[in-house]
């Protein structure tokens, strides 16, 4: 009988390693497969770190990204998430770095109350102004928290394209190195009526080329900004918090527009129509360049961010329309403006 309690404890320890072995057999394999998933992102992305120590940390946040990802994914979503450029990063980094729309302590949308297309009656269905020609390609503005300057200076590169028939690439670089002011403090935040602001003063801007971006604040270049490419002569507020206001501007021409866009899903965006979560609390800014609707009936914004084409639809991310609150998603409707010709 001893002999036979013998080989049962045997049988069952046996039984107890084969599971532990498979177990800690199927966990090396899958950290494998994840290690071989960062090493061909950091090439995808060119990203390289100083030392083992390093590459050990961005790998556990890649690690915790990717797994958020796939379970995400795995649930009923209008949109997915991917391992864009941003997946090494925690979300307090990733605010920290990308994010640099602050409001003005003047608030200057309070101050004006024209509004031009206040009565504007030709409102089609769907516009997406890249395809009209007034829209440059997917710029970056990198760890510089100058989101602000490129808002602005894509609604600019719109207008004057409407106003002249000419689509010039202007310079983000520029506004961050010589608006500098109690609204505007180049990669350390601003926001885009500041930005108009300063633009009216000096003349204009000069291209792209003639003062290419650095992705730092550095001093300003006055021989070259007071070469002009193209200019503007003022710009309005859109009526805050009102979705429709916003529509019958966005159908006219590309508006600079402030949103909430610090958050993980937002972070990880990759394709769809985004719906949230999101907040109110405006941290970024962008440039509404169209709206649609969606195959499944959802209605839609077409924003182009800043963040380079590797992020989201190559550059653009469609939110959510109509979505039954004044303030629109991520606060779209609150802060929004436009330069006129």
């Amino acid at each position: 009988m001893a002999f036979m309690e013998s080989n049962k404890f045997s049988l069952l320890a046996l039984l107890v390693l084969g599971v532990y072995v498979s177990v800690t057999a199927s966990r090396a394999l899958n950290e494998a497969s994840m290690s071989d998933k960062h090493k061909q992102w950091m090439l995808e992305h060119g990203r390289t770190y100083k030392d083992v120590a390093e590459t050990q940390h961005r790998f556990e946040i890649f690690k915790k990204n990717v797994e958020f990802i796939d379970s995400f994914n795995a649930g009923d979503h209008k949109f997915k998430l991917g391992p864009n450029l941003f997946a090494d990063l925690t979300n307090e980094e990733f605010r920290a770095m990308y994010n640099g729309f602050r409001l003005s302590s003047t608030d200057s949308s309070k101050a004006k109350s024209s509004f031009k297309y206040e009565n504007s009656t030709d409102v089609p269905e769907s516009m997406d102004w890249r395809t009209k020609g007034a829209v440059t390609h997917v710029k970056n503005q990198g760890q510089c928290g100058c989101c602000w300057a490129f808002s602005a200076v894509a609604a600019m590169e719109g207008v004057t394209k409407l106003s002249t028939d000419n689509l010039i690439s202007l310079s983000e670089q520029e506004v961050v190195d010589c608006d500098v002011d109690e609204e505007d403090n180049g990669c350390h935040g601003g926001w885009p009526s500041g930005a108009f602001k300063f633009i009216i003063k000096n003349g204009g801007l000069t291209t792209e080329t003639n003062y290419p971006y650095t992705e730092t604040q550095g001093t300003c270049n006055i021989e070259k900004a007071t070469s002009h490419a193209a200019q503007i002569s003022g710009y309005e507020d859109v009526p805050a918090n009102n979705e429709a206001a916003l529509l019958m501007a966005v159908a006219n021409q590309p508006v600079s527009v402030a949103i909430n866009g610090g958050g993980y899903a937002f972070q990880l965006y990759s394709n769809g129509v985004f719906s949230g979560p999101c907040g109110f609390k405006l941290d970024h800014a962008v440039t509404a360049v169209g709206y649609g609707q969606d195959s499944d009936g959802t209605k839609y914004w077409l924003v182009k961010n800043s963040w380079g084409e590797s992020w989201g639809e190559n550059g653009y991310i469609r939110m959510e329309r109509d979505v039954g609150y004044d303030q629109g998603l991520c606060g779209i409707a609150m802060h929004a403006s436009y330069p006129t010709a």
